[in-house]
């Protein structure tokens, strides 16, 4: 069975509070884009087994993009592991094709993981629900239950209190830059200054897109700009090249800037291994 994890951007992240627990409070706008990996899981058959495999539950065989770190930190295995925990699956092989790139703050390997969760609920017709399946995919990840659901959300506390909006960007174009820059998630929080906005991000989001410039922000550009200037060059030339709303996605690194309909894409050259996608909505 074969199913492709899509990415998403992040429309503006506050955050707004320091936890007891270390964490930090946060909200923010979740949009899925269609920037997709591929996942394909197979049943082992007996006939398949060597003796290598015949006492290993699961292979991981990954193509496109590298992905650091062993097989079974990858977060598909550890997918796999949670409901064969519960459920005692059958053997299988995993196939993923990465052409999200990692470090971008798109949310990439969790997508991977929710769509898993998806694909092993379906192919072995688990009945796990909805809600049941974003209850596991919390395990997994702060913001790997909105991949159960997978359409635009405000999401509060640590990412993974959930309300969905309405919200469509359908007409909308989007150009995605990622610089060959790694931005350490850890170190961009500890840099922050929590907040509560004035305005909360559910409220502008339901303005037209073209006022988010002067309302909507991400807090983690203010910490994360100044170590990696080469990603705040990238959002002033989005909106020099006509974007009418352009932000840094999660922690970083990429950049995406959202033009209207019918506005010529620019071609740009980002820089040696910049990673760009443009699409329509």
């Amino acid at each position: 069975m074969l199913t492709f994890p899509n990415a998403k951007i992040n429309l503006g992240l506050n955050i707004t509070e320091k936890r007891p627990d270390g964490y930090h409070n946060l909200e923010t706008i979740f949009y899925p884009i269609p920037i997709e990996d591929a996942l394909e899981v197979t049943v082992r058959s007996e006939t398949n087994a060597t003796p290598s495999t015949q006492t290993v539950k699961y292979q991981l065989f990954q193509f496109g993009l590298e992905i650091a770190g062993e097989a079974e930190n990858n977060l598909v295995v550890k997918a796999y592991k949670l409901l064969d925990k519960a459920f005692n699956l059958p053997p299988i092989d995993i196939h993923l094709f990465k052409h999200i790139p990692s470090g971008a703050g798109l949310g990439g390997g969790s997508a991977d993981a929710a769509f898993m969760l998806k694909l092993l609920n379906e192919q072995f017709q688990l009945n796990l629900t909805t809600q049941q399946l974003e209850k596991y995919a919390a395990t997994l990840g702060a913001d790997c239950a909105f991949f159960i659901q997978n359409q635009p959300t405000y999401a509060e506390g640590i990412g993974n209190l959930f309300s969905p909006i309405s919200l469509s960007l359908k007409g909308y174009q989007i150009l995605l830059v990622k610089p060959d820059v790694f931005v350490s998630t850890r170190e961009a929080f500890a840099k922050i200054k929590p907040r509560h906005p004035e305005v909360s991000l559910k409220d502008i989001v339901r303005q037209p897109v073209e006022t988010w410039k002067d309302t909507m922000v991400n807090d983690f550009e203010e910490s994360v700009f100044p170590q990696f200037p080469v990603i705040g060059a990238i959002k002033q030339e989005l909106y020099q090249q006509g974007a009418v709303y352009a932000a840094m996605s999660g922690s970083g690194s990429s950049v995406f800037g959202l033009f209207a309909a019918g506005t010529e894409m620019p071609d740009i050259d980002f820089g040696k291994g910049a990673f760009v996608y443009k699409k329509e909505f």
